[in-house]
């Protein structure tokens, strides 16, 4: 069974709680992606085992949750964490200082397209606590910004294409380009910005 099918009859055990949970682990860096967690969300909605809006809540208070403690756990704890072997062979120096470079240039922009970069997120998040540069405050605000823009469409994709998994894997698939794409467009347009400012 692959793994929406597995989320979904896990999920369809447990409800809200399950779904709350695994999104939260996945800000800890689960590896298990987000938009999938999410549209197994959708789906045993879909099935009848829990309400889709109230699925859409549990799903956003689910992510801000994890995203917030990952970067709180940069902030008050990052120092530390980075003196452990395991951690600062994800978190090496080159990493941490493109990360720095990229918000000197981007600001809050990096941490809204982290959003949409599944592997990059977790990082990014420790590294923004980390850096001292973006305060609680305003991560939390475009976190939220982002994710309102993301856990929707997972979720409601999940609910009514419920009924046709293969549709719906197609779907996620093409709606992980597009948001790929999305971030694509982004980056491009803030790196010419970049070079004709420097021309200048």
């Amino acid at each position: 069974m692959d793994l929406l099918g597995q989320l979904v009859n896990f999920f369809s055990g447990y409800g809200y709680l399950a779904v709350f949970g695994v999104l939260i682990l996945c800000g800890l860096g689960l590896p298990v992606p987000e938009d999938i967690t999410l549209v197994a969300g959708g789906v045993i909605s879909a099935l009848g085992n829990t309400n889709v809006h109230l699925m859409f809540l549990i799903g956003m208070i689910g992510v801000l949750i994890g995203d917030s403690f990952v970067f709180l756990l940069g902030k008050f704890q990052g120092e530390k964490l980075l003196k452990l072997k395991f951690i600062s062979k994800v978190f090496t120096n080159e990493r941490y200082n493109l990360v720095q470079e990229k918000f000197e240039k981007y600001g809050k922009w990096v941490i809204f397209m982290a959003r949409f970069m599944p592997g990059l997120r977790m990082p990014i998040y420790f590294t923004a606590g980390l850096s001292a540069k973006v305060s609680f405050l305003r991560f939390f605000v475009t976190d939220f910004l982002a994710s309102i823009i993301s856990v929707p469409v997972w979720i409601y994709l999940g609910y009514y294409f419920a009924n046709n998994f293969t549709k719906l894997m197609e779907l996620v698939h093409n709606g992980q380009i597009f948001f790929i794409s999305i971030v694509g467009v982004i980056l491009v347009f803030f790196l010419v910005k970049y070079l004709l400012n420097r021309g200048k």
